[in-house]
């Protein structure tokens, strides 16, 4: 019945497609800012395909289809869509220019909506469908909001008041800072569409989209520190006047692209990663000269104050309390066989809810037993549940939204059987003892300011290398404070991939995540993961300045599946010196049986 429902949105989009003199379309996952979580008025591709990934696009013809995913959602895309209505195709094997070059005729005129894409890329796909004689062509509406009946509309959630306190800095901080830059650049005005950012410069946050405290918006910053946002009127609240002030006009979102002609013969900035071509082309209708230049909020985003590292601080030891708590009862419970995957992810986040203050999870909880385990990205839902099997690995990647900061932990455990003499296999312990020693090679690093994460990412590899074997995603990305849990433009990870991000030079105060993995498809799956904090470092004798980095997640690592005679001396200190931490920040926060297993789980090695 399900696919039949998708045929049938599939034939009436190609009606629409037919009634307005149109020969295709393509589909991404995408929001007006270019978010990496969207609203559910925005999720076209799940409505038209059923895929429930956060990542790929779809690509529809009169008579072809296509849907592209990379790697991580390889099983998931031919779980949820039907191979009779959409062809796989894998990213970056398979190139979306060429699959139209291939499908579409000559002459052919393919759709695309200019509040989903940017201009690079609608420029790079021209360079190739142009010269074979198609056209790409911005739709004046979505085709598929025409033929999608029951849309949800976006969210009217007022928007919030984020206090100077947790900030750190006060909104005319950051304003006068954005007009320092915009002189700096001589520039009129900087349009910023990205949600985050605007959260971060107005200090505001909202709940428009799930796991980003985020409010639906733009803004356009001037070079005299005033700014305008666009928000819809019901969002805005008598205290969000106040806190906004005098120098941020308050205006309907609705009038945001009319605004953009207001600045004929000005000067402007648009981010290329989320100013999307229909912001371009808004500002050059209306006669004003556009310059693609990265959002100067971006980096000051990144490197968190003072303020937003001790809030970090406080978060993570509550959220690594209520972790503590989950993988007690995990201990005692899963044997019997009864414990699900989605049982599982819904008693952590009680936890989290019972230890105060959390707003939301961070991102949908990845509860992976056995071989879902393997996949890096994997989704538990109604259709692929399935009880945690005694006698086997369970991975639980996880975080909450606290006003203080966001967190984001993996924690990889070996699930007993009830008789409690299960034990893992030597090539998991193995592996699993390979991805922490290179957690702890990442952990202990000291580097020279100007080091970028794709610099640092091979220190985490080595030891998994040496056995034969990688892992098929990045080391670590960014994360916001009370923001998005993938925040740019830092990250660790292979320069070899064109990963945004891996040539950033890393600076302090920076929050990145550490997570080496090993995934054995099929059977099992390991990742450690937690957040540290870029800080300076003070070599003797160093010649220059150094970093390094401090760790922020505090929670016990499964004992179990270390095996001791592969760690030298050091790697047994840092695990020693790593509980002992973990003792002070988390057992003021527990009592009784709790109490007891954390101090059963971190003693020395």
């Amino acid at each position: 019945m399900l696919m039949q429902t998708h045929e049938a949105r599939l034939k009436a989009l190609r009606e629409e497609l037919k009634r307005r003199g149109l020969d295709g379309l393509v589909i991404p996952i995408s929001d007006e800012h270019m978010s990496e979580y969207v609203g559910e008025y925005a999720q076209r591709l799940h409505w038209l395909t059923g895929f429930g990934g956060s990542a790929g696009f779809a690509a529809v013809t009169l008579d072809h289809a296509a849907i592209f995913v990379d790697g991580r959602y390889t099983v998931q895309v031919r779980d949820q869509v039907d191979e009779k209505l959409f062809e796989y195709r894998s990213i970056p094997a398979d190139d979306l220019g060429a699959w139209l070059v291939e499908k579409a005729e000559v002459g052919a005129k393919v759709a695309y909506d200019p509040w989903l894409h940017t201009w690079n890329w609608v420029a790079a796909l021209e360079n190739v469908v142009e010269p074979k004689g198609i056209t790409m062509v911005p739709a004046d509406s979505n085709p598929i909001d025409a033929v999608w009946s029951d849309q949800p509309s976006s969210s009217d959630a007022e928007a919030i008041v984020h206090d100077d306190s947790l900030a750190g800095q006060s909104s005319a901080e950051k304003r006068a800072a954005i007009a320092d830059w915009l002189g700096e650049n001589d520039l009129d005005a900087v349009v910023i569409p990205a949600l985050d950012s605007i959260a971060w410069l107005l200090n505001i946050r909202g709940s428009d989209v799930s796991h980003t405290p985020v409010a639906l918006s733009y803004v356009i910053a001037k070079k005299d520190g005033s700014a305008d946002l666009f928000i819809a009127p019901e969002k805005v609240t008598p205290e969000l006047t106040r806190h906004l002030g005098n120098a941020v006009t308050v205006r309907a979102r609705d009038e945001f692209t009319g605004a953009l002609s207001e600045y004929r013969g000005q000067s402007v900035s648009v981010d290329p990663e989320f100013g999307v071509v229909g912001i371009a082309q808004a500002l050059r209708d209306g006669g004003a000269s556009f310059v693609f230049k990265q959002d100067p909020t971006i980096l000051a985003k990144a490197i968190k104050n003072e303020t937003e590292q001790q809030g970090h601080r406080d978060a993570q030891a509550r959220d690594g309390a209520a972790v503590s708590r989950f993988l007690r009862w995990l201990e005692i419970t899963a044997p019997s066989g009864e414990v699900d995957e989605l049982t599982a992810a819904a008693k952590l986040e009680d936890f989290r809810l019972a230890h105060g203050d959390l707003r939301d999870t961070s991102f949908d909880t990845i509860s992976a037993a056995s071989g879902h385990a393997a996949l890096p990205h994997y989704k538990v839902d109604e259709d692929t549940n399935i009880p945690i099997p005694p006698g086997s690995i369970y991975l639980v990647d996880s975080g909450g939204q606290y006003p203080a900061g966001t967190t984001d932990i993996t924690r990889t455990v070996w699930v007993n059987s009830q008789d409690g003499a299960a034990e893992p296999t030597a090539e998991m312990k193995d592996r699993f003892t390979r991805v922490l020693k290179g957690h702890i090679q990442i952990d202990s690093l000291t580097f020279p300011q100007g080091t970028n994460g794709g610099q640092i990412d091979a220190m985490a590899r080595q030891y998994l290398w040496e056995a034969g074997v990688d892992y098929a995603h990045g080391t670590g990305h960014g994360v916001g404070s009370f923001l998005g849990v993938h925040e740019g433009p830092q990250r660790i990870a292979k320069p070899s991939g064109g990963q945004p991000g891996t040539a950033q030079e890393l600076f302090a105060g920076m929050i990145l995540s550490n997570e080496p993995g090993y995934y054995k498809a099929g059977e099992y799956g390991i990742r450690i993961e937690n957040l540290v904090l870029t800080v300076e470092r003070h070599p003797k004798s160093a010649e220059g300045r150094f970093l390094g980095f401090e760790t922020l997640t505090f929670v016990p690592l499964d004992r179990t599946l270390i095996e001791k005679s592969l760690l030298t001396s050091d790697e047994i200190t840092w695990v020693d010196d790593y509980h002992k931490r973990v003792r002070e920040i988390v057992a003021p926060q527990l009592e009784g049986d709790d109490l007891v297993w954390l101090e059963r789980e971190t003693q020395p090695l």
